[in-house]
């Protein structure tokens, strides 16, 4: 019996997992490193890099699992997603919506043990990660503000360490804002029939797949100029630029073998390319911060 329990532990422990997309906390974490250890200049305390770390999984993890809830009724529409778990009805709504209050509730905590602006702006940032759910419903721009909602992650590790407002994390903000928009777009290019079927908006959707892909190489670029501007900014090393040229030429892959009908092909442009980016940029940097510059 005992093992029984554990093992349905163990399965619907994987199936949150699988419902928040855990591993894609890659895509704001490196950046939240980057903004500590930039703000701390140098490695923040053990007790700043554990509570800012749970304030991260469960601001992530909440809202995650709040989009699927809200969208669980397209998904189950969407042959691409009705296979999600809400849909085939693997998770309970009832389950969905107790993680959802746990990860919340373990953000503000978190954001407590900080300090204080953390935690009086924690329920502003709930708001802000929640409301994306319903953009799609309404404008194209739902992509740039997924890449907002995903920017309050290095701004806010930001604020962790120093408790105050400063202009280099609102540059690491617009930096992640871009390119997770880019990648975004490009994911939604899979969904142009369906979104306008069913009159949600997209970029891909409302201005067609060659435009929307353009928005993207747009978007990417400036990206790419910001980092560039961030080594001016704060005088940063070799090491660092090296990492920017890894991070162009994925970037670079990343539109060359883009086929929306190719499930395989458009995981690894808009999600495992991605991953690889995050993590080149993070370990570049952190080499240039500590042994180079």
């Amino acid at each position: 019996m005992i093992l029984n329990a554990v093992k349905t532990s163990a399965l619907k422990l994987k199936m949150f997992s699988e419902l928040v997309m855990f591993s894609h906390t890659l895509f704001s974490l490196p950046f939240a490193v980057i903004s500590m250890v930039w703000a701390a200049g140098g490695w923040p305390s053990g007790h700043m890099m554990l509570w800012g770390l749970i304030a991260l999984i469960g601001a992530r993890n909440g809202a995650n699992a709040f989009n699927r809830l809200v969208d669980r009724t397209f998904d189950g529409k969407n042959p691409r997603t009705a296979h999600r778990h809400l849909p085939q009805h693997l998770l309970a709504e009832k389950e969905v919506i107790f993680f959802i209050i746990i990860n919340y509730a373990l953000f503000i905590i978190a954001s407590g043990m900080l300090n204080l602006l953390c935690l009086l702006l924690s329920p502003v940032a709930i708001v802000l990660i929640s409301s994306y759910s319903y953009t799609k419903r309404f404008t194209f721009l739902s992509h740039l503000y997924l890449g907002f909602v995903i920017a309050s992650a290095p701004i806010g590790a930001w604020f962790a360490v120093t408790g105050n407002i400063a202009f280099t994390p609102f540059v690491i903000g617009t930096v992640v804002m871009l390119w997770i928009a880019g990648f975004d777009i490009i994911y939604g290019t899979q969904d142009i029939d369906f979104d306008r079927r069913n009159g949600l908006w997209s970029i891909p959707s409302f201005f067609g797949l060659e435009n929307a892909l353009r928005i993207s190489k747009g978007l990417h670029f400036i990206m790419i100029l910001l980092l560039l501007f961030l080594y001016l900014w704060r005088d940063l090393g070799w090491m660092y630029l090296v990492g920017i040229g890894i991070a162009t030429l994925l970037l670079m892959t990343e539109h060359r073998i883009i086929k929306p009908h190719n499930r395989r092909l458009m995981k690894v442009a808009s999600y495992n390319l991605n991953q690889v980016i995050s993590m080149v940029i993070l370990l570049c940097t952190l080499i240039d911060y500590f042994y180079v510059s």
